[in-house]
């Protein structure tokens, strides 16, 4: 099995049940908890009377109320869909019946060979009725069951023909399910005191009702039926012990909560998760601080708004702790691999902990002996088992698309190590404190909103939008670009403050729109030189700032922070994508055409 090659993106959600409850309205719960990997369609297999019935749809399993009237099992298989090979179609959904419909499979990753699969497959005789590279995986266990008389044995050779990360899962007529993975992740949940089992892409779907969980690893393959469920080696055949981990289901409740949409809730719980940081012992903290101080450099690697936390956590070390930190974007990382040694640290953020690409990257700095640590959100990820120091965020599910609160959360916990590093973690500690406090009244504030609103009202009228910082506030006026881009389909434009003479300062006229970011620090006076350079060419400007100043046209006031201000400042950006988002009539929680998880490149 090779490592994939080209860029593409597949961020899908497998969710299987074995149990004494009825299968289908299982199987709903656990894919609307998935969702946000993929909403394109959905479909369902239950198998029932030594037959299999297979549902799908298109849209989001989100709008099915209840139970469809699938008949009674104890056995399913679902999934929801990002599409990439073939469109959004009922036929292109999963899962694929086989041609006897003794099995019907889903998958989550690409098939990267799955050209050459298809053209050898059709030389033998083999037809195909849909436009995905999934299709491909039926088939050729099809093909391979003609060579032996075990399922199993046709799933396992099957598998190792294909080229990219790849996770599938298929049930049969008889209710026993086999799942393997390469690159794309897969757990099993399950409760000793019922006997219910779970197969999902991420322990989220079923955390509630488990106790304890098993990852599957690359190369691996699950067996499930009723009476038990075994793991074994996919190339070697050799039985694999499972040892069950612990869930937790604290942060596990998945609800608005009173809110209209997912974010607005995950915004208002900003002040919690920079609380929950301040809670984590200080020894993990110190111990990693004494490995960073020992690398020869430090790379912080992620990717889409947290290649943007890496990028300010890489600000941070530099400024606080004088550290040699460079931020990195996974999928752009690859002409720094060579330059890895053992004597750098990287340092991965990642809400999912399975993003693909910085995996990659992370592989890479293995082989190299380099030393990892990352801040991930999912209990039990792929990048948290690769890594010498494993934080977590200890955010709670985040369930919009569109990231907030892991940003602030991945951002906040840059700075406190950066401070922990040049030995004021206290001072850090405190101005954290302060800043979660202030930033809870800040939201609370209904004059916050109304005046949010009304900004947005004045945005939505705009088709680009530029937004502009320097030093702490770069990275969180890119992340507002991102946070505008997702939730507005509209052209927005992140401007290094200092870089405005040389280019972007061509583009400023009357009623261009120039949403600014400003602290008190050593950059202040830059910063007004550029507002005033944009406002004197007809821009209007809209500051984010403790103060108003002169040459804002808007001011947009937040609470005074002091080494904090740049995290604070990110909070009315996510607010005006969201009133934006609503005021256009944009799925908010879901965003067109993108997914959480990217957990293949």
């Amino acid at each position: 099995m090779r490592t994939i090659t080209n860029l593409k993106i597949y961020m899908c959600g497998i969710f299987g049940y074995i149990g004494d409850s009825n299968a289908s309205e299982m199987i709903v719960r656990g894919l609307k908890r998935l969702e946000y990997r993929g909403y394109d369609s959905w479909g369902i297999a239950v198998a029932a009377k030594h037959t299999l019935t297979v549902v799908k749809q298109v849209g989001p399993i989100g709008d099915v109320e209840k139970a469809l009237t699938l008949p009674s099992s104890h056995a399913g298989l679902g999934h929801t869909r990002w599409a990439t090979h073939g469109r959004v179609t009922q036929r292109n959904a999963h899962p694929h019946f086989s041609t006897d419909k003794s099995f019907a499979l889903a998958q989550n990753g690409i098939v990267e060979n799955y050209k050459e699969l298809q053209k050898q497959l059709f030389q033998l005789g083999y037809t195909f009725h849909t436009e995905t590279d999934t299709e491909v995986i039926v088939r050729l266990i099809e093909y391979e069951q003609t060579k032996t008389t075990s399922l199993l044995d046709a799933v396992k050779q099957a598998f190792k023909q294909l080229s990219g990360r790849n996770t599938i899962a298929l049930i049969t007529t008889e209710g026993e399910i086999i799942a393997a993975r390469n690159g794309s992740p897969l757990v099993v949940g399950r409760n000793t005191k019922n006997g219910t089992l779970y197969i999902s892409s991420d322990t989220l779907s079923f955390a509630p009702y488990v106790d304890g969980m098993y990852m599957v690893d690359n190369g691996q393959l699950i067996r499930a039926t009723k009476s038990e469920v075994s793991c074994q080696d996919i190339q070697t055949g050799k039985s694999i012990s499972m040892h069950y981990e612990h869930v937790s289901t604290r942060h596990s409740e998945v609800d608005k909560a009173g809110y209209e949409h997912y974010m607005l809730k995950e915004i208002h719980e900003n002040p919690q998760v920079i609380a929950a940081l301040l809670k984590q012992p200080a020894k993990e903290y110190e111990r990693l601080a004494q490995a960073i101080k020992r690398a020869r450099r430090v790379y912080a690697v992620g990717s889409g708004t947290a290649g943007i936390a890496a990028a300010q956590i890489a600000f941070y070390l530099r400024e606080y702790a004088h550290i040699d930190a460079v931020g990195l974007v996974g999928a752009d990382a690859k002409e720094y691999y060579d330059y890895f040694t053992p004597d750098d640290l990287i340092i991965a953020p990642s809400q999912s902990g399975e993003t693909a690409d910085v995996l990659e990257v992370i592989e890479h700095a293995r082989i190299k002996k380099a030393v990892i640590a990352s801040f991930v959100n999912m209990p039990g990820s792929m990048m948290s088992r690769l890594s010498d120091f494993a934080f977590m965020a200890q955010a709670g599910p985040e369930i919009c698309v569109m990231s907030t609160k892991i940003f602030v959360s991945q951002i906040a916990w840059g700075y406190l190590l950066a401070k922990t590093v040049a030995n004021k973690r206290t001072d850090a500690l405190k101005q954290l404190e302060k800043l979660s406090h202030d930033m809870g009244d800040y939201l609370q504030k209904p004059e916050t909103h109304k005046q949010l609103k009304e900004v947005a009202r004045i945005l939505v009228k705009k088709h680009d939008i530029f937004l502009m910082g320097k030093y702490q506030n770069l990275q969180i006026v890119r992340e507002g670009m991102v946070k505008f881009i997702e939730g507005t389909y509209k052209h927005a434009h992140a401007i290094a403050a200092g870089d405005l003479k040389h280019y972007a300062i061509t583009l400023m006229e009357k009623g261009v729109i120039v949403v600014t970011a400003l602290s008190r620090d050593s950059v202040y006076s830059d910063m007004m030189n550029a507002m005033h350079e944009v406002k004197a060419r007809g821009a209007t400007v809209i500051g984010i700032s403790a103060d108003k100043e002169e040459g804002m046209d808007i001011h947009i006031p937040v609470p005074k922070e002091a080494e904090t201000s740049a995290i604070m400042h990110v909070v009315p950006l996510q607010l005006l994508a969201y009133y934006m988002a609503k005021k256009l009539g944009n799925n908010i929680d879901r965003p067109r055409n993108i997914a959480k998880s990217v957990t293949v490149k």
